[in-house]
């Protein structure tokens, strides 16, 4: 497993919030099973970095009403915080894969000047 840093972590998360609305959850899940495993974003972490893009207004937020199934219908079940991007995360989304692509390709110069017969014995 590897730790997403913060900056990481608010571009990953956007990312799966482009797909669709999700919650805290399904948000988690789906970076784990998209990374096959090797990236998890833990509550710890997590809700405070949603926390923060709602208050950006990256993000808007709804409540859904959960109940277990066979539960008594009368009962009240949990809330569970839905999350969507909105049109100014959208656009912070696009900023940010600018900015990684960006990145990566001065990183990808930088090794690519690596004699391979070093990187093996190194």
């Amino acid at each position: 497993m590897l730790t997403l840093k913060q900056d990481h972590s608010e571009l990953v998360v956007l990312s799966v919030l482009a797909i669709g609305p999700s919650y805290g959850y399904a948000i988690s899940k789906a970076i784990a099973t998209q990374s096959d495993g090797y990236f998890k974003l833990l509550p710890s972490a997590m809700y405070p970095l949603l926390t923060k893009l709602e208050k950006n207004g990256l993000v808007t937020t709804s409540w859904e009403e959960v109940k277990a199934a066979g539960a008594d219908p009368d009962s009240t079940g949990r809330r569970r915080k839905w999350y969507t991007l909105s049109p100014k995360g959208h656009k912070q989304l696009a900023r940010r894969i600018e900015l990684h692509r960006q990145t990566q390709s001065i990183i990808d110069g930088f090794v690519a000047q690596a004699p391979e017969n070093q990187l093996a014995s190194g």
